[in-house]
């Protein structure tokens, strides 16, 4: 079952008084969670609330829910992110500026998130998973189309996948894990770096598809 932001929206649209306050509540625990590193359940969310079990799993029906609601809370502005701009250059370099900071702001929120996503991959594989919902983590992948599209006239849709498949190896919370993690680069160092990988893949594509 994947939970997405527009579902969430609905929900709390749809709720008022105390009932968008009890999630709203189980959200902010949960974000203050994350946020100091523990990948929580929904119980323990809720006991960390002071929320009753069944009141928390009528907002939340999984873990997987759960994250993922704080993961769409941590992307904020992320999300809606869109660009005027018809140079796809200036478009990637303005979306990576723009979410990387968000992005190392909720770093251990995102790197929780991650974790949870590798343990649930390692039980599917062992088949031990059973029915639990998957966290879904797929936002990337719109943004970046969304960040290319203007390149649609210019290279094959093939070439346009494979740039959006390759720019996705330079944005997300991976990136700080590789350059901050690994190599031990300060904030600036790693969105200079980030930039400048996303730039070099651009120009590679365009190239391409001239060549072409």
């Amino acid at each position: 079952m994947a939970v997405s932001r527009q579902q969430a929206e609905i929900v709390e649209e749809a709720e008022r008084g105390p009932r968008a306050r009890t999630r709203r509540l189980m959200l902010d625990t949960a974000i203050r969670l994350m946020q100091a590193g523990a990948t929580p359940s929904v119980s323990e969310a809720a006991e960390a609330a002071g929320v009753s079990r069944a009141t928390a799993y009528r907002y939340f029906p999984s873990q997987a829910a759960l994250v993922q609601a704080v993961v769409d809370e941590g992307l904020g502005p992320i999300l809606d992110w869109r660009s005027n701009s018809k140079d796809t250059g200036e478009r990637v370099a303005d979306l990576i500026g723009t979410s990387l900071p968000r992005i190392e702001e909720f770093e251990a929120t995102f790197k929780a998130a991650l974790k949870l996503s590798l343990d649930q991959w390692a039980r599917r594989q062992a088949g031990t998973l059973g029915a639990e919902p998957q966290l879904t983590r797929g936002h990337r992948v719109e943004l970046l189309r969304e960040a290319i599209a203007p390149l649609g006239g210019l290279i094959s849709p093939a070439a346009s996948e494979r740039l959006a498949q390759s720019l996705s190896l330079v944005f997300g919370v991976e990136v700080l894990i590789v350059l901050k993690d690994m190599w031990g680069l300060g904030s600036e160092e790693t969105r200079s770096v980030a930039q400048w990988a996303a730039a070099a893949l651009v120009r590679a594509a365009i190239s391409e598809g001239g060549a072409a």
